[in-house]
């Protein structure tokens, strides 16, 4: 809250430490696209890909007469965005800090 108002540290240090979070991290999460996201760092990602390279491998190499089916690893999935009237001139939207405080700070 300091930084937002204007007190506390430089707002180049929060960004040097905002950028230095690890990538299973809340806020990297909320940046990402939402609670769903929470816990999925790069090598979550990776591994369920393995999961499904392994099954599609068993698939097409597998001696069947009636190929299985396997269920992909479940991956959160991305909010749905609602519609806009007008097409955004800037398709990437930068995160600011203010948003995730107020994205913290939202009542449910």
């Amino acid at each position: 809250m300091d930084v937002i108002e204007g007190r506390g540290p430089s707002p180049y240090f929060v960004l040097a430490l905002v950028r230095r979070l690890p990538d299973t991290s809340l806020t990297v999460a909320l940046a990402s696209g939402g609670r769903d996201q929470f816990g999925w760092g790069t090598n979550r990602h990776m591994l369920a890909d393995v999961f499904d390279a392994i099954n599609q491998n068993t698939r097409a190499t597998g001696n069947f007469k009636k190929p299985p089916k396997i269920p992909a690893w479940p991956r959160p999935k991305p909010l749905k965005q609602p519609a806009k009237a007008t097409p955004d001139p800037k398709p990437g939207r930068r995160v600011s800090v203010a948003d995730i405080y107020r994205s913290f700070t939202a009542r449910r």
